[in-house]
């Protein structure tokens, strides 16, 4: 039932009132209309400079078709429709809301970033049934106490105002599941906060903490932290104890010791860059057994201890910009996905080597573990061909490391000799990069029952032969820096693909069968013409978390792409599109996906 009789109390003449006031044409009859039925309203992006007071009487009074109509069909009985749950007034040039906004005391949503709101009414504590508050993006300098009267609330966005402190009484909020703080004027975190059983998600990046309370640990319930761009120097042991948490970003702030996580055995990413650390210890990492990504570039880390090889479940490690001299061998027995060493003073890895990309790392350093190496005279066998730069296979690389590797040789075939090599041993990676390969040699298909890693990157491939497809073992796929403009649809058979790197090529749009390879996880096709992506399809690929669309031609994102809520990485830089705008895009994956969804028309 609508508020009318509750109305009716209020002011008597409510119920004879029809619904004229204020509302001209910034907010049309039809959109009134609908609200009533489905309970939501969106105005955003009208232009508002106030909210017209038929919004605010929307369950009060007697709507303007009901002066009209004498009859009613039971679709039309106005008196039955429903109380507004959700007002959406975002994007508008509003200054202030007034009390009226206890008119609806029935909303579980009120939207009203992108304003220019400096504060909020002391009548927002009637709406009781309220369990989401986005007042991100306007000019609040104190959150009232009023808010903390919110019991039910379960989503609080205040991120982009001027906020300098945050008042007592936010342990009332103990339904409050996420909470964002960011981009404010944050110099302390009260320790009320621990009081915060049910809070899931807290983005405190972006203000000016130069610590965090040790209650904070309180939260059993944490999953992601996020502290990004302070001042933090230390990490309170505490943090250590948070049992729940699985993201924690640290980035850019002024640590100068990586905490020790004795309990926090679900953490899965730690990022640790732009920070001052100088020593990474054994006792640093024998407790993240489930770490999936460390960050720790831009630091001052001189060594890599041999127990990064503790990290068994670890994809991602980010080393770039230190001062490291030289890696562990055994870093080579990680399954990394991806490893940056850029901007390091490396001495014991060539700078080739390095360029080749993460698996030729690992390959390299694979190669040095002393245990395995066998004497050079049974590492190479010739072949009758004619220049010396072709005239090897390795079978050290076949036999103990299990890859077939033909590259570097600047050929545009790649001689029988090298698959007559294999013989009967099992091969598991093939490696015929930096070549001249128009095609894909077809003596490839012979190897379709082992193969897993495929390197044909640096070539002058123009399209993908069939024999690829059938390679139904492969996980992994470098094509990059070729001269491919389309897939065939035969990938699809591809029922193992994790990773295909498409960079430096000739794509104008993101390959439809990419679409319809679930077991996805990374797609790399940064530098080439992509115009477009369909997100709807990409929302579909529940194992992709890697995207890099870096230096293409998208002219707009779609906002839609934000429900991709999977995504850990998504690299858009490089393009001409106007939004989102580059400091929204150096906040990181999180904060682009969420000002897409902010954007989603509903």
């Amino acid at each position: 039932m609508s508020r009318l009789r509750g109305g009716a109390e209020r002011d008597s003449r409510a119920g004879f009132r029809a619904e004229r006031r204020d509302c001209g044409a910034s907010v049309p009859q039809g959109l009134l209309k609908a609200a009533r039925k489905s309970g939501q309203l969106n105005l955003s992006g009208r232009n508002l400079s106030e909210v017209p007071q038929c919004v605010w009487r929307i369950n009060v009074d007697v709507p303007e078709e009901a002066s009209q109509n004498l009859s009613f069909s039971a679709t039309e009985r106005w008196w039955e429709q429903t109380d507004l749950t959700k007002l959406i007034i975002s994007n508008n040039k509003l200054q202030s809301l007034t009390d009226d906004l206890r008119l609806l005391p029935a909303l579980t949503v009120l939207d009203i970033h992108d304003n220019q709101l400096t504060s909020l009414p002391s009548a927002i504590r009637e709406l009781e049934n309220l369990q989401k508050l986005n007042v991100s993006h306007n000019k609040l300098k104190i959150v009232p106490e009023e808010i903390t009267n919110l019991r039910n609330l379960k989503g609080l966005y205040l991120q982009h105002n001027e906020l300098t402190c945050i008042p007592e009484g936010f342990e009332k909020l103990f339904n409050l599941e996420d909470m964002d703080l960011s981009n404010n004027c944050l110099t302390t975190v009260p320790a009320s906060f621990s009081s915060l059983s049910s809070l899931v998600r807290l983005n405190l990046s972006c203000n000016q903490l130069k610590n965090l309370p040790a209650e904070i640990s309180g939260m059993k319930r944490l999953k992601h932290l996020d502290c990004n761009s302070n001042l933090l120097e230390t990490i309170p042991s505490n943090l250590a104890g948070m049992e729940s948490l699985e993201l924690l970003y640290l980035r850019r702030n002024k640590l100068r010791f990586l905490p020790e996580f004795p309990s926090c055995k679900l953490l899965k990413e730690l990022h640790l860059g732009e920070n001052q650390i100088e020593m990474l210890g054994a006792e640093h990492l024998k407790h993240l057994n489930s770490i999936l990504v460390l960050d720790l570039r831009d630091n001052k880390l001189k060594s890599v201890p041999d127990e990064i090889t503790l990290l068994q479940s670890l994809e991602r490690l980010d080393l770039s910009n230190n001062d490291i001299s030289s890696l562990p061998y055994s870093l080579g027995r990680l399954h990394l996905k991806y490893l940056a060493l850029e901007g390091n003073p490396m001495r014991t890895i060539r700078r080739e080597i390095i360029n080749k990309g993460t698996q030729e790392v690992l390959k390299y350093l694979r190669s040095k573990i002393k245990d395995d190496e066998p004497s050079q005279s049974d590492s190479v066998i010739e072949t009758a061909m004619t220049l010396p730069s072709e005239s090897k296979v390795n079978v050290h690389s076949i036999t103990t490391l299990k890859i077939l590797d033909y590259s570097d040789k600047q050929t545009t075939l790649i001689p029988d000799e090298v698959f007559d090599a294999v013989k009967s041993n099992m091969i598991t990676s093939i490696n015929f990069s930096k070549n001249q390969l128009c095609e894909i040699p077809q003596r490839i298909v012979e190897l379709k029952e082992m193969v897993s890693d495929v390197n044909l990157s640096f070539n002058k491939l123009s399209f993908m032969s069939l024999e690829l497809c059938m390679l139904q073992k492969l996980t992994f796929l470098d094509l990059r820096n070729n001269f491919l403009n389309s897939l065939p649809e035969e990938m699809e058979s591809l029922v193992r693909l994790q990773t295909i790197n498409l960079s430096f090529n000739r794509f104008k749009i993101l390959p439809e069968v990419l679409y319809r390879i679930p077991t996805l996880e990374t797609i790399l096709i940064s530098n080439n013409q992509v115009g477009s992506v369909d997100p709807v399809k990409l929302k579909t690929m529940e194992n992709l978390i890697t995207l890099d669309l870096q230096n293409n031609d998208l002219l707009q994102i779609p906002p839609e792409l934000g429900n991709c809520v999977n995504l850990r990485t998504l690299l858009l830089d490089g393009n001409p599109f106007r939004v989102p705008r580059a400091a929204i895009l150096m906040k990181g994956t999180a904060a682009i996906l969420e000002y897409l969804r902010d954007r989603i028309p509903t």
